[in-house]
C-alpha cells in the first residue's frame, strides 16, 4: 500500500518542504530510506521502528521504501521521523491515507514514541502558511514559537500515539495559543550612568544606537571600552513585530531559542578571537546562520579587534556594507541577513600602554605598525565612528553618575521616529546608516557652510567617497537627535571628528 505526508527541512533560515512517499509490499523484510538522506535521517529508520512498536501498533515485516521528495534536496537534521511514522501507519491500514493530506508533521522521535523538539519551528510554520496547510504538528516545546507567527493553527505533540488518536479524531488536540512577545527578561540591562567620564565615547554611542552606525574604540586596557559595548543593547528600540520574527526565525534555525514565543529584546553577540571565517560569516557543509546573523537587528562586538584572523575580519565586508551575507555552496545558494551595529575595541599597541600617562610603552614603532596593520583599510573605511577611550583617572571615579541608559534610550527613540516618518513604506525599520545613495543625496545635504567645510576635510584628510557618505549619514543622524531637519555646518564638523582618528591609523602605516 501507498502513502505519504509532508514534512520540511531546514534551508537556510528558511525551511523547505519534503514529500515523504511511503510504499509497502510483500517480498524480503527490509526499510530503505532514498532521496538523498544525511546520517541523521537514515537512522530515522530505527528510531521510527522502534516507537512504532512501543506505541502498540503491529508492523509486520515487509519491503518498505521509503522516499524523500524532491530527491535532489539534502534532507538533513531530525526533523523527519514524525512524518515517516504516520506514513508508515497509514501504508500498513492504522491510518487513513486521506487525514495526512494539508498538514505538516515534523518531530524527532524517542525509541518509546515521545516527540523531542526540532530547530526552526517559526520556519517551518511560515512554510505551512506559505503551502496553505490547514495545520502544522510540531513537538511541544516547538509549538510555543511556531504559533507565535499567527498565521497557521499549530498543534503541539508530546508522544507518537497523542498524534495518531489526533489524526483519528478520537482525541483532537487544540491549537497553540499565539503570544506575539516573549515575557520581559527578568535580567536588569546594565546602566550607562554607571560607567564614570569617558563623556565623548558615550556620545558615540549615543549617534551609533540613534543612527546604526558602526564604532571603533580605542583605548588602553580598563579604560572602559567593553563596559561601554555592553550598555549600547539598552539603548537600542525594542524590536518591532517583523524585527521580532526575523530575529526569533534565525534562532530557532540556530538552535538557540528558548520555547517562548518570539524574541522581544535585540541581540548582542560577542564571539571569540579564534573563531572562524565560518562561524562568524556562517557556512558549513550544510550552511548555519554564524555571528553577524545571530547580531541581525542589533550589536556584534570584536573585543580586541587586532587578534581576530585577518581573513575572517575581511569577510565583515560584504555585511557591512549590503546588510546580508550570500553562502555559496556546490547545491546551494543561501542568503543569511545581516544588518546589525558593529562594535570594535582595541588598544593602541600591543602593550595597550602607547599615550597612557599611567604606564609605559615598550613597544617599537615597527611592532605598532605590524599590530594596527592587521586591520585593513577597508575594513576601517566601514567604520563610522572611530573615538579614543583614555584611561580612567581618579578624578573620573569620584564624578557623579552621568545620565541614565533611560534617559539616552529617549532621545534615541526619539531620533529613529524621525527616521521612520521619513520613510513611512518601508518594510525594514530605517535607519541613517542603510541609506542608499540617492536616499543621501535626497535627506544629507547640508547647508552651504556644511558643504564647504565638507569639501575642505575632504582634501585634508584624503577621504574616500565611501568615507564621505558616512560622514553625511551620520550628520544626518546628529541632526535627527538635534532635532533638526537640515544637516548643517555644527553636525558636519562633529560627523568629522569621529573619521579623522582613522586617517591618522591608515596614514601611519
Amino acid at each position: 500500500m501507498l502513502a505519504n505526508s509532508i514534512s520540511a527541512t531546514p534551508w537556510g533560515i528558511d525551511a523547505r518542504a519534503v514529500e515523504v512517499e511511503v510504499d509497502v509490499q510483500g517480498g524480503l523484510p527490509q526499510v530503505q530510506i532514498v532521496g538523498l538522506p544525511d546520517t541523521a535521517v537514515r537512522e530515522s529508520r530505527e528510531r521510527v521502528r522502534a516507537a512504532i512498536k512501543n506505541c502498540g501498533f503491529e508492523m509486520p515485516a515487509r519491503s518498505v521504501t521509503i522516499n524523500l521528495a524532491p530527491a535532489d534536496l539534502r534532507k538533513q537534521g531530525n526533523h523527519l521521523d514524525l512524518a515517516i511514522a504516520v506514513a508508515l501507519l497509514a501504508a500498513y491500514g492504522h491510518l487513513s491515507p486521506e487525514t495526512l493530506q494539508g498538514r505538516i508533521l515534523c518531530g524527532e522521535l524517542g525509541l518509546d514514541g515521545t516527540i523531542r523538539s526540532v530547530r526552526g519551528g517559526l520556519a517551518i510554520a511560515d512554510l505551512g502558511h506559505r503551502m496553505g496547510c490547514r495545520e502544522v504538528l510540531l513537538p511541544s516545546p516547538n509549538a510555543a514559537e511556531a504559533a507565535a507567527l499567527g498565521s497557521v493553527p499549530v498543534v503541539p505533540l508530546d508522544s507518537l500515539a497523542q498524534a495518531v488518536e489526533h489524526l483519528l479524531g478520537n482525541q483532537p488536540l487544540e491549537p497553540t495559543i499565539h503570544r506575539h512577545l516573549a515575557p520581559e527578561n527578568p535580567e536588569v540591562a546594565p546602566d550607562l550612568a554607571e560607567v564614570r567620564g569617558q563623556d565623548t565615547a558615550k556620545r558615540a554611542l549615543e549617534i551609533a544606537a540613534a543612527g546604526g552606525h558602526n564604532l571603533l574604540m580605542v583605548g588602553p586596557p580598563g579604560s572602559g571600552k567593553t563596559m561601554l559595548a555592553r550598555r549600547l543593547p539598552g539603548l537600542l528600540p525594542e524590536l518591532t513585530l517583523a524585527e521580532s520574527i526575523a530575529v526569533t526565525k534565525v534562532y530557532s534555525i540556530a538552535d538557540h531559542q528558548p520555547p517562548s514565543g518570539l524574541l522581544r529584546h535585540r541581540p548582542f553577540r560577542s564571539p571569540h578571537t579564534g573563531i572562524s571565517t565560518a562561524g562568524l560569516i556562517g557556512g558549513g557543509s550544510h550552511p548555519r546562520p554564524g555571528e553577524v546573523t545571530l547580531a541581525h537587528t542589533g550589536v556584534l562586538f570584536l573585543d580586541e579587534l587586532p587578534e581576530f584572523r585577518r581573513d575572517t575580519l575581511e569577510s565583515l565586508r560584504q555585511p557591512l556594507e549590503e546588510g546580508h551575507v550570500t553562502v555559496v555552496r556546490a547545491q546551494a545558494r543561501l542568503t543569511f541577513p545581516a544588518r546589525f551595529a558593529l562594535v570594535a575595541s582595541l588598544n593602541p599597541c600591543p602593550c595597550g600602554h602607547l599615550g597612557d600617562p599611567r604606564g609605559q610603552c615598550r613597544c617599537s614603532p615597527l611592532a605598532v605598525e605590524r599590530y594596527r596593520s592587521r586591520i585593513s583599510g577597508p575594513l576601517l573605511d566601514r567604520i563610522d565612528l572611530h573615538v579614543e577611550v583614555p584611561a580612567i583617572t581618579l578624578d573620573d571615579l569620584k564624578k557623579r553618575p552621568t545620565e541614565s541608559t533611560a534617559e539616552v534610550a529617549q532621545r534615541v527613540a526619539e531620533a529613529r521616529e524621525r527616521q521612520a516618518r521619513r520613510f513611512p513604506t518601508t518594510a525594514a525599520t530605517p535607519v541613517n546608516a542603510a541609506l542608499s545613495p540617492d536616499q543621501v543625496r535626497e535627506h544629507c545635504t547640508p547647508d552651504a557652510s556644511g558643504q564647504q567645510l565638507l569639501e575642505r576635510a575632504f582634501d585634508a584628510l584624503g577621504l574616500s567617497a565611501r568615507a564621505h557618505q558616512r560622514i553625511l549619514k551620520v550628520a544626518r543622524t546628529l541632526a535627527d537627535l538635534a532635532g533638526r531637519e537640515q544637516v548643517q555646518s555644527a553636525q558636519i564638523a562633529e560627523a568629522i571628528q569621529y573619521r579623522e582618528m582613522d586617517t591618522r591609523m591608515v596614514g601611519n602605516r
